[in-house]
């Protein structure tokens, strides 16, 4: 049936907040149709917003920036909040459009929810189109030679290296057919995403620019001056060597695409190691969806359930210390607080924390998990759950329990002038190299020097690492042995 070209078509925005390289936006623009373009807050049941305050930071400041770039097409951005089947009836039955363009999401509820609307819709003889662009290849496409989804990260990269190049990405369309009639919408700043008393974000600008144009400034940043040297410089978490894409990738202000196709034709500036490297960083964020996809309880629930008998301590005051980066290890603290100060963590850090919490605090990795969700800028619902999962020895392809980081020698390693945690714990700046990551066993005179006293100024170390590690092993041979 051919569609009348003067109905609107709702381009309905979620994790995609960009203008280039969308392949709803494009395809709603060759339909010649006029488009409205939409975001719909859902409820927080619905799992498919922001995933926390600090993600809702950034959330404002992304819908800003994608309504400035479709301002300067002569259009705006049309906000509305409420349960999406129901505002997309009350617009649908307003603006007189007769088609819905989205790109898909591939969180479980989100997946339920586009279900049920899509043969809502299609029985009120609306079109509905969905399409990919979110991940490099849909999560359901690359299953193992028998047919079953891939546990192990390894075969999964080497099939996704087999799969062949993505599509090389797509500008956004230099002129959009965008509707001048449009619905009414909601004011960005009546919903409330920004933090205020207390301004707990106020750093966040230091480090961030949401959006399109921001997304792919960092990319430019990098690939310019990070990618080479990448694999070996990327866990010194002093030095500027990573991408920090990933908050725009969470909310779809780049695609995956876009970057793989930057570190293509670079071997002649750049070493292939390097390069390497960074993609599978790419191809592990879809190893992750894929791994959700499969696995829709990957944020609740033990992949392997061999650790449903595993007896946590979950001990509120050190919980409490790890949160607030006081437990009197220096390079744990000064990544929790890098946290709070920034709502992001070095990738090597995160590591680091999460074992220090799992297995020297024997506090279950869904509280720290749901903790990284709240507080971090790029909280992913497959990246955050999966390596969580990793690090806890219970999920896909995991480290195995047994592999107990030791954050003295974790800090001493790729920390090793001192220079990160001087950054984020300023009351230890005073100490050299040797103790800046045993505060503890320095001499009091050193400390005197410094400026520091143990247990005032910084906290003594609120557990035992050798003890702890010791604890740790006991309680996973328990479940070992009653497998």
């Amino acid at each position: 049936m051919t569609k009348d070209a003067t109905k609107p078509v709702i381009l309905w925005f979620r994790k995609d907040l960009r203008l280039g390289d969308n392949k709803a936006l494009d395809a709603a623009h060759l339909s010649g149709r006029p488009i409205i373009p939409f975001y719909i807050r859902e409820p927080e049941a619905a799992g498919t917003g922001p995933l926390g305050a600090a993600q809702c930071w950034w959330l404002h400041h992304s819908l800003d920036a994608l309504d400035s770039s479709l301002r300067e097409r002569q259009g705006r951005l049309v906000l509305a909040g409420g349960r999406a089947l129901e505002v997309l009836r009350a617009v649908i039955g307003t603006s007189g459009a007769d088609a819905v363009f989205w790109n898909r999401r591939y969180d479980p509820a989100g997946m339920s929810i586009d279900i049920r609307i899509k043969h809502e819709l299609e029985k009120q003889a609306i079109e509905v189109q969905s399409f990919g662009g979110q991940l490099l290849h849909e999560p359901s496409r690359l299953v193992t030679g028998g047919g079953t989804p891939y546990r192990v990260y390894t075969p999964f990269w080497r099939a996704l290296e087999n799969a062949g190049e993505p599509e090389p990405p797509m500008d956004a369309p230099p002129k959009l057919h965008l509707a001048q009639e449009l619905p009414a919408s909601d004011m960005l700043d009546s919903w409330g995403l920004l933090p205020k008393k207390p301004d707990w974000a106020r750093d966040f600008a230091d480090l961030w620019t949401p959006g399109e144009q921001g997304a792919r400034e960092k990319l430019r940043a990098f690939v310019e001056h990070g990618l080479a040297g990448y694999k070996e410089n990327r866990d010194h978490p002093a030095r500027d060597a990573t991408s920090m894409l990933s908050p725009h990738l969470a909310l779809g202000e780049i695609s995956p695409a876009r970057i793989w196709d930057e570190t293509r034709g670079l071997s002649k500036q750049v070493p292939a190691a390097d390069i390497v490297h960074f993609r599978k960083e790419i191809a592990w964020r879809e190893f992750s969806y894929h791994l959700l996809f499969h696995f829709p309880h990957l944020a609740s629930a033990n992949w392997n359930d061999r650790f449903d008998g595993f007896e946590w301590r979950n001990d509120g005051e050190d919980f409490k210390a790890w949160r607030r980066g006081m437990t009197g290890y220096p390079i744990v603290d000064a990544g929790m607080r890098q946290l709070w100060r920034h709502g992001w963590m070095h990738n090597r850090v995160r590591m680091i924390v999460a074992s220090f919490l799992i297995k020297d605090l024997m506090i279950d990795w869904r509280r720290g998990e749901a903790w990284f969700r709240d507080t971090l800028v790029d909280a992913d619902p497959a990246n955050n759950a999966a390596s969580w999962q990793w690090v806890a020895g219970s999920g896909a392809d995991a480290s195995p329990f047994f592999r107990i980081f030791n954050p003295v020698l974790q800090g001493e390693t790729f920390d090793p002038d001192g220079d990160y945690v001087r950054n984020h714990v300023p009351e230890l700046r005073g100490l050299d190299a040797k103790y800046i990551h045993r505060p503890f066993e320095a001499p009091k005179s050193v400390l005197n020097e410094a400026g520091v006293t143990l247990g005032e100024t910084y906290p003594k170390p609120i557990v035992d690492h050798a003890s702890a590690r010791d604890r740790a092993l006991a309680a996973y041979r328990a479940i070992k042995d009653a497998a």
